[in-house]
């Protein structure tokens, strides 16, 4: 058996057992196991604009350190037809480290990040994919790289952040004509460029610091 088979066997047990951690951070700081813990839940509006459902939770580490876990899911086939897919699953845990403090201001961070994909038969915006209109590719992926972003308190508990990465993934995926089914090509890539980009909503529970002063 391949290093790549057995990975990719693996990804849903990964899948699960960050969720189960997602799910553990914020039960622990919810519950005020640090008195000076701070707790957030955001969603990314890009994200939402390809019908993809996503969710993050961050919380405080230190004074000005955080750590983040983003998700995001699509099931569902697109408008085009039968052919015509974007889902997809990804999963991205991030350390941020804030230059003024916690959920305010600038910051930079390292994030890691994995997935799976079936996707084709779409014609993206700007002809970002541009193969991806004729052909279909399933597979998933694994990486990761820098982050940096702003993030603007708007009220007590609302803010506005937003952020771009880049970074290395590595796919190997097959390749399909985007109404073929039984024809394929089993490829891969190494991947260096863009690898997120949000514009969140988040919801501070307890207060953002600057609104209070």
């Amino acid at each position: 058996m391949t290093l790549s088979k057995i990975i990719s066997l693996q990804l849903p047990i990964v899948r699960a057992t960050f969720l189960r951690s997602m799910l553990m951070l914020v039960v622990i700081v919810a519950g005020g196991t640090r008195a000076d813990a701070q707790l957030a839940l955001k969603t990314n509006l890009l994200y939402w604009a390809t019908t993809t459902p996503n969710i993050g939770a961050e919380v405080g580490l230190g004074d000005k350190t955080t750590g983040q876990v983003f998700y995001g899911l699509n099931p569902w086939r697109q408008s085009g037809g039968d052919h015509s897919s974007l889902r997809h699953w990804v999963l991205q845990p991030e350390v941020r480290h804030w230059f003024c403090e916690k959920f305010n201001g600038w910051f930079v961070g390292v994030h890691a990040m994995g997935g799976q994909y079936n996707a084709g038969g779409v014609d993206l915006p700007l002809n970002l994919i541009h193969t991806l209109e004729d052909h279909r590719y399933k597979g998933w992926y694994i990486g990761g790289g820098l982050t940096g972003g702003y993030q603007w308190p708007l009220s007590r508990h609302f803010s506005l952040e937003a952020n771009v990465g880049v970074g290395y993934l590595y796919s190997p995926y097959r390749k399909y004509c985007a109404y073929c089914t039984n024809d394929s090509k089993k490829e891969h890539r190494n991947y260096v460029g863009p690898t997120k980009a949000a514009l969140s909503v988040v919801y501070v529970f307890g207060s953002n610091s600057k609104t209070e002063k």
